[in-house]
């Protein structure tokens, strides 16, 4: 079924998608695509808060130069300009819209709201909603978008590609609705807003990661993506192997956290100078260094020296949710391990959101500004959605006259492919994934990684043929070819450089660094 009554698109509910639906729909229709399934996605569970420069003793060239630091030569200087001077203004706005930030009561506060510190940052700037930020974020956001005449909600609609015409612009998506059924949603304007690809490997922070599904839609329509082989691994997820995923907060160590080997002993201040609170590249190399070194699975985080009440009044959520799974923090460490987090690379887009494909826009974690460089810095994240949100929305006000070509028609077929072959395949790109191109790569587990990859896209491509189409199939036919065209930058890089490690090549590169700039049509010289 095709219907063609859309004005902007928005393809994904995190924070991304709910404030640019926001932001547009007092000027135009907006239709937001958003399964239940987003409740579970990296907005609602980032803990720590957002970045911005709202004390009194801060400053904006204090946060660019933080940042800069953080993305370890790579950032796009301007997009991190942009972005820090956008920052005071967004979180004004979502103060507007009543997010409740935790107040600071203390009497030399300079800010009437608490400010915490996270790694890279050389001041607090943090605003955050006790350590449930992103929940109470996207609760927010929900209520006004919900209320909104002009903002049509839809749960029921999952998409799995986008429509192109013959001229070449984005037309929209198609979706698959609870049935199964192919729906076509032609649009004006299409935003995605679908996340990043964490999913791509066996351990994450989200309990329903993506896998990098927006950007091989962008894709598949020529878009051209950037920096893939800079996945961020937070360093410190609660280590329980049978227990679902949870990120424990940098703003733990932010406030005090000490992290230690099995043998109880600190490591960081002999790896660097800023011990805990280095960047997350760094961190999450060391805890790798310690477990490898001890053969142990986890290291701890310690926080029983900063007390009860401190703990229970800065981290209420994790204190809970630790004693729900048997473990009091207030008198054990908690076990933590590096698990996949944050995707630094995505769709090339502006400043605007605007992606190389005429009337396709990307914001939040399936696009690269290029203001986290080769590694995100804490709480830079859910700045980077408000900012370009924002920015996305303001060029999408304006409506444009609607394109007259043909939208192209839909490649699926009628055979239906197993569920078991599918989680088979996608269960071995996980291995893969997670043994060869994680937080440390080298050149032959790179070389083994891209065979494996390649086995995997030739049983999986004959079936694709004829296939029909299914959420299952759909994500996992665009997350394997997103972790070969990872495999393939990865492999480019000469240069260790922030998230990229290869102990093959350990320095820098160029003292001018360049961005891996990557298209779908990379695949077929492979």
């Amino acid at each position: 079924m095709t219907d063609g009554k859309h004005e902007v698109l928005v393809i994904g509910g995190g924070v991304a998608g709910l404030v640019l639906a926001l932001e547009v729909a007092d000027h135009r229709r907006v239709t937001l695509l958003r399964p239940t399934s987003d409740d579970q996605g990296a907005s609602r569970w980032a803990q720590g808060g957002i970045a911005a420069v709202l004390s009194p003793q801060d400053d904006i060239e204090a946060h660019v130069a933080d940042t800069l630091v953080a993305g370890d030569g790579l950032c796009d200087e301007p997009a991190v300009r942009f972005t820090v001077e956008q920052g005071p203004s967004a979180i004004e706005w979502l103060l507007s819209l009543g997010v409740p930030f935790t107040p600071d009561a203390s009497a030399d506060a300079g800010y009437p709201y608490h400010l915490t510190r996270e790694g890279g940052h050389g001041a607090r700037r943090i605003i955050h909603a006790d350590d449930a930020t992103g929940r109470a974020v996207v609760d927010t956001l929900k209520q006004h978008v919900e209320s909104h005449p002009n903002i049509q909600l839809c749960g029921e609609l999952t998409a799995i590609g986008l429509i192109a015409d013959g001229e070449g612009l984005c037309r929209g998506a198609r979706c698959l609705d609870a049935g199964g059924r192919l729906q076509e949603l032609l649009a004006e304007d299409t935003v995605l807003a679908t996340g990043g690809a964490s999913g791509l490997y066996r351990h994450t922070t989200s309990p329903q990661p993506a896998s990098g599904e927006g950007m091989m839609m962008a894709a598949e329509l020529g878009a051209e993506l950037m920096n893939l082989e800079f996945q961020q691994f937070h360093p410190t997820c609660l280590f329980d192997p049978e227990g679902p995923a949870f990120l424990i907060s940098e703003a733990v160590r932010g406030e005090g956290g000490l992290l230690l080997n099995a043998a109880g002993e600190r490591f960081m201040p002999a790896v660097d100078p800023r011990a805990e609170l280095a960047p997350r590249d760094i961190v999450a190399r060391a805890i790798d260094a310690q477990m490898q070194r001890t053969a142990s699975d986890h290291v701890y985080l310690d926080i029983r020296h900063l007390g009860e009440a401190a703990i229970r009044h800065h981290f209420p959520t994790i204190h809970a949710h630790c004693a729900r799974r048997g473990l009091d923090i207030v008198r054990q460490p908690i076990p933590v391990v590096p698990a996949a987090h944050y995707s630094c690379g995505g769709i090339t887009t502006d400043l605007g959101g605007a992606t190389t494909v005429p009337r396709l826009y990307a914001i939040g974690e399936v696009a690269c500004t290029g203001l986290h460089g080769a590694n995100r810095m804490a709480s830079n994240s859910l700045l980077e959605c408000l900012v370009y949100a924002r920015s996305c929305a303001q060029r999408l006000r304006a409506a444009k006259s609607p394109s007259t070509a043909e939208p192209i028609p839909a490649p699926w077929g009628r055979k239906p492919v197993p569920m078991g072959e599918i989680e088979q395949i996608r269960e071995a790109m996980r291995q893969l994934m997670s043994a060869r191109v994680a937080i440390v790569r080298t050149d032959h587990g790179l070389d083994e990684a891209a065979k494996g990859l390649d086995q995997l896209h030739q049983r999986l491509a004959p079936m694709m043929s004829d296939a029909m189409a299914s959420v299952p199939l759909a994500n996992l036919w665009h997350a394997l070819r997103l972790a070969r065209l990872t495999v393939t930058c990865a492999r480019a890089r000469r240069e260790s450089r922030g998230l990229h490690f290869n102990p093959d090549c350990p320095v820098h590169g160029d003292a001018t660094p360049h961005p891996s700039r990557i298209r779908l049509q990379a695949l077929e010289t492979i």
